[in-house]
């Protein structure tokens, strides 16, 4: 028989939750246990409808396939009127390194569609016409390589960055595309709420590990373990009787 040994921290949660999620089932009590036990932050990725163990876990998978971002290389072109130490948002030529900042022109969008449109060096065409393709960036260390001071405005360096896959937009390294992938992409779940849910997908490993853990003799044994502290006893009376 499985023995479980609760710690002090444990123990803690588990008040916390049962006084937070009156009256609490013991399916759900067990896996917010499990959920502090192994340190899980499960996260559910809405765009491909998965559940991951961990954002770690998400980011690990989607690196494996090329699915974050995409090596770019970028020309810089300094215009010390187009970005400033205030510019926040930049759209930037691919072909030349012009860029237009949303501090430093009425219409920073439309002026880089009518700029790239007109670009004698954009030689990418679809149905004769040029393709309007630009960079977009809120990178601060994106935006900070066209502020240069140093430079001359006829000065045009290459500089590699990095595009997200999600969102088209520029980052100066991998480590920011994670972030971003992290605070804007992927949502926050409780162990409970991945398996009471039957919308979506749930990572293969991940799924392994839970069935793993919902196991009657598991279950049975967590319940022994809390049956010794008595301020656990009520719960514990209360599903014995619920299994009757």
């Amino acid at each position: 028989m499985t023995k479980i040994v609760i710690s002090e921290e444990q123990k803690k949660v588990l008040e916390q939750f049962l006084e937070e999620n009156r009256p609490a089932e013991l399916v759900n009590s067990y896996l917010c246990f499990v959920e502090n036990k192994f340190d899980l932050n499960p996260v559910l990725f809405p765009k491909d409808k998965i559940i991951y163990q961990s954002a770690n876990e998400a980011v690990r998978q989607l690196e494996s396939i090329d699915g974050l971002w995409h090596e770019t290389e970028i020309k810089i072109g300094f215009g010390h009127a187009s970005v400033n130490e205030e510019t926040r948002k930049i759209y930037i030529c691919p072909f030349t390194g012009k860029v237009f900042g949303d501090n430093t022109h009425p219409n920073p969008q439309d002026a880089i569609y009518d700029w790239v449109s007109k670009c004698p060096e954009n030689t990418e065409r679809m149905g004769g016409l040029r393709v309007k393709r630009f960079f977009v960036s809120e990178d601060p260390e994106v935006i900070k390589s066209y502020v240069d001071k140093t430079k001359s405005r006829k000065d045009v360096i290459k500089k590699v960055v990095y595009s997200s896959v999600l969102s088209g937009k520029l980052f100066n390294s991998k480590q920011a595309v994670i972030e971003d992938f992290k605070k804007n992409y992927l949502k926050p779940l409780s162990l409970a709420e991945v398996q009471s849910q039957n919308k979506y997908k749930i990572e293969e490993h991940f799924l392994d590990f839970i069935q793993n853990q919902l196991v009657e003799d598991k279950i049975t044994a967590f319940v022994e373990a809390l049956a010794e502290y008595e301020e656990f006893i009520p719960y514990v009376e209360r599903w014995v009787e619920a299994e009757d």
